[in-house]
């Protein structure tokens, strides 16, 4: 664990701050099929290595870019935790990209700063700025803003 607040005024003194990374997580070809059967997306240049290789433009198969997302909870928890409130709820999102593949094999990281905090009626309303790193590529393979709810 990187970062860990002790309820919302903690949160509120830290806003700006990044707050550390996950480790690293390989994502596998298995993840990748079990993820297309729960969301019906089998597109080929996910689900059909062979092909993949041969006529794909990124030299096998890739994540989907909302397998890459659905990770956040995971990868989160690793980067910071929350005591003092009664619940924190998923909002919602501001923004997501996808600037670059992950391509199956390869391993993800998560870096995480608190890039917002705003006072609600019997809590608060955070925004996270998550970036989805590929280890030895350039560019993240997702960015996107969080919104969450904490409730004292």
């Amino acid at each position: 664990m990187t970062t860990h607040f002790a309820g919302i005024a903690d949160m509120k003194e830290k806003v700006g701050t990044h707050l550390g990374y996950s480790d690293w997580l390989t994502v596998t070809q298995q993840q990748v099929d079990l993820f297309a059967d729960a969301t019906g997306d089998h597109q080929w240049i996910h689900v059909d290595p062979e092909r993949a290789k041969k006529e794909s433009p990124f030299g096998g198969p890739i994540a989907h870019g909302y397998l890459t997302l659905s990770l956040a909870p995971v990868l989160l928890s690793q980067v910071y935790s929350v005591s003092g409130t009664s619940m924190g709820l998923n909002y919602g999102l501001n923004r997501v990209r996808f600037p670059t593949p992950v391509p199956v094999g390869s391993r993800l990281r998560l870096g995480a700063t608190l890039q917002a905090l705003e006072e609600i009626p019997g809590g608060a309303q955070v925004v996270v700025a998550m970036t989805f790193e590929v280890e030895g590529q350039e560019k993240p393979a997702c960015v996107a803003e969080a919104v969450y709810r904490f409730y004292s």
